[in-house]
């Protein structure tokens, strides 16, 4: 964990939450029909994944949501549609030196529950919202511990 220590407490980025869960990111072609989508979130048990073609870049995000809502506007039809037809593009990336308190806020005020880490452009994991409760909830813990800490041993 990096603890990076300014005026109001520790630091954390983005790196330190790639670093507990990995940077292993599933990812899907904006060619592949909505069933292999579907097939492929059951799969991994996921709820989003990059959209990325030949050249690695990634081009899109499409999650459960996007499924949801497409099927409801197209029907059992829209099964047979392409990723690219329900993709949110260009996606919405954040870097491993980002702090995770600005992408909370990010996620929060754009309602976006996963986001692509990029370094030089390249897939380098990806951070859900969950990802980051979970880092935040890590670190009230760690805080929690240090003030009983200090407490007990008489400040």
């Amino acid at each position: 964990m990096t603890l990076i220590t300014s005026r109001y407490g520790v630091v954390m980025r983005i790196h330190d939450i790639l670093r507990r869960k990995g940077d292993a990111v599933v990812t899907i072609t904006s060619t592949a029909t909505v069933t292999e989508l579907v097939r492929l979130l059951t799969e991994h048990q996921i709820g989003a994944v990059v959209v990325s073609d030949a050249d690695g870049e990634a081009t899109g995000v499409v999650s459960e949501r996007d499924v949801i809502r497409h099927l409801h506007e197209a029907g059992p039809a829209g099964s047979n549609a392409t990723v690219r037809d329900l993709m949110t593009a260009p996606p919405v990336t954040c870097s491993p030196e980002d702090e995770v308190e600005t992408l909370a806020r990010t996620m929060t005020e754009r309602r976006i529950r996963h986001l692509p880490v990029l370094v030089d452009g390249r897939l380098a994991g990806m951070v859900s919202i969950g990802d980051v409760v979970k880092q935040r909830l890590d670190q009230l813990q760690a805080e929690r511990d240090q003030l009983e800490d200090y407490v007990y041993q008489g400040g």
